[in-house]
């Protein structure tokens, strides 16, 4: 087959919304570059780009064994019934994306009953747990795209081919200058310092860590008294951060879900933030707004991570720029009166951070082709080496 006359055709799946998010601009960049037909599984922004669903997307956005459970036999039935439609079409690639207790359990069907070519977007985290994984990856999967830099060479070690593409955060909307104005305008915050507070966006993380959290920042409120405070809240927990909240020490002004610009400016306006642990210190650096970073597990899920993590920093930002100049209080390190320490270190000494918040955002692909784009490449370049 000639990919570059015909039709391609991609079997694309998605199972949650950051998934869809990826998945419509990997959509775009191959129909930048090619004629595509694209059938398989997605969401309302993968839907945009002219996939029709197979089924609802929601179904698969499960998270916990207690969500899982009830939807047990019905998953193993989607797994069978996705599976048997890419197989029946015949796809020049089947993209999965993320979600690996769906996606690769379609792959081990597929690859036990055809030769078709799988590409996965995501890279399984196995520079920081079970390393293991990139070999079992292998054996289900043709070609992994990663969105860090350093992940390549886990799985080229095991013989599996996997691109770096970039990270979506290299393309996000930072507010500007007269947008952050407007926003401390609005709030009067004026000059004061404004610390961004950012507790989670799971109901798990926000329990466990805003009491924390908030006796922090009664803390450092008493060195700090003209300081303000931030928090936007994610949907799903903003009747629990309110709750949560109703007790701390400082009253933060609360930027709800629905209103981006709040939340975009907020980031770009704040000297500080206060994060949980996550791909949130990555926004901060698209932002360049220094962090501190703090986090709790439930005890035996920390036991678990302690004995099979193999890295000694969690904190992204750490990672993707090889410093360690971001401060990360975790597990029993996660004492009020030491992240209170911190803040008032990073607030007093911003500049310490600002070189690897640039490094890490040129490491990711800030200023080159989005990352969309990148990986229609990659997906293109490995069906064309792939064929006869």
């Amino acid at each position: 087959m000639n990919t570059d006359a015909l039709n391609l055709k991609v079997f694309i799946i998605a199972g949650e919304q950051s998934g869809d998010k990826l998945g419509a601009a990997a959509m775009a960049g191959l129909k930048s570059l090619h004629n595509v037909d694209f059938r398989g599984v997605g969401g309302p922004l993968m839907a945009e780009q002219g996939l029709e669903s197979l089924f609802p997307m929601d179904e698969l956005s499960l998270m916990g064994i207690m969500e899982i459970l009830p939807k047990y036999f019905h998953l193993k039935r989607r797994i069978r019934e996705t599976a048997e439609a890419a197989i029946a079409w015949a796809p020049d690639v089947i993209l999965t994306i993320d979600s690996p207790d769906f996606c690769l359990r379609v792959a081990d069907i597929v690859k036990a009953q055809s030769d078709l070519r799988i590409c996965h977007y995501v890279a399984p985290t196995v520079w920081a747990w079970r390393p293991e994984r990139a070999a079992k990856m292998a054996a289900k999967v043709d070609q992994v795209l990663a969105l860090f830099p350093f992940e390549p060479r886990y799985f080229e070690a095991k013989g599996l081919r996997c691109d770096f593409v970039g990270h979506p955060v290299s393309t996000e909307y930072v507010a500007t200058d007269a947008e952050v104005a407007a926003f401390r305008a609005e709030f009067q915050i004026n000059k004061a310092p404004l610390v961004l507070v950012l507790p989670g966006s799971r109901k798990g993380e926000v329990a466990r860590l805003s009491d924390d959290f908030g006796a922090a920042l009664g803390l450092f409120a008493k060195t700090h008294p003209d300081a303000r405070y931030v928090l936007p809240m994610a949907g799903p927990v903003e009747a629990l951060v309110r709750e949560k909240i109703a007790d701390w020490p400082v009253q933060p002004i609360l930027i709800k879900s629905s209103d981006k610009y709040a939340k975009r400016a907020a980031f770009k306006a704040a000297d500080i933030a206060l994060a949980a642990s996550g791909t949130v210190s990555l926004e901060l650096a698209a932002n360049q707004t220094p962090m501190v970073i703090a986090y709790k597990m439930q005890w035996l899920t920390q036991k678990i991570v302690e004995r099979k993590l193999l890295i000694d920093t969690v904190t992204l930002v750490n990672l993707v720029s090889e410093t360690r100049v971001v401060p990360e209080y975790l597990a029993q390190k996660c004492q009020p009166k030491e992240i209170a320490k911190a803040l008032s270190n990073v607030l007093q000494n911003p500049d310490a951070q600002t070189a690897a918040l640039d490094l890490t955002m040129q490491r990711l692909g800030q200023g080159g082709d989005a990352p969309g784009l990148r990986a229609a490449r990659a997906i293109l370049d490995g069906v064309r080496k792939a064929k006869p």
